[in-house]
């Protein structure tokens, strides 16, 4: 059974740093695309970054790029979010998620397992 857990997020000033962490357990890991989205308090859960199965293409939602990085560690099981310079807006709780596949996907559909997600507050 796949279990994806986050890790990291909690409360910063805007300008700040975080680093997210999804610990993955199950499965061949390597082998997947890896994502992550986020929800906002009355939002919808909007995509923010993926990667590829090897590692070798990223894409991010427009509003983050320059700012986020996602990464992942093989020998580890674990697809890590570097987010700087954070905003406000940045506030939701953060979603680790598995594709059906070894591509990089937008679409929330496209993802087979999820985590349970990790909140970061970003104070003005």
């Amino acid at each position: 059974q796949v279990q994806l857990v986050e890790s990291g997020g909690g409360l910063v000033q805007a300008g700040g740093s975080l680093t997210l962490s999804c610990a993955a357990s199950g499965g061949t890991f390597r082998s997947y695309g890896m994502g992550w989205f986020r929800q906002a308090p009355g939002k919808e859960r909007e995509f923010a970054a993926a990667i590829t199965w090897n590692g070798d293409s990223t894409i991010y939602r427009d509003s983050v790029k320059g700012r986020f990085t996602i990464s992942r560690d093989d020998a580890k099981n674990t697809v890590t979010l570097q987010m700087n310079s954070l905003k406000p807006e940045d506030t939701a709780v953060y979603y680790c998620a598995r594709a059906h596949g070894g591509y990089t996907s937008r679409w929330y559909g496209e993802y087979a397992y999820w985590g349970q997600g990790t909140q970061v507050t970003v104070s003005s």
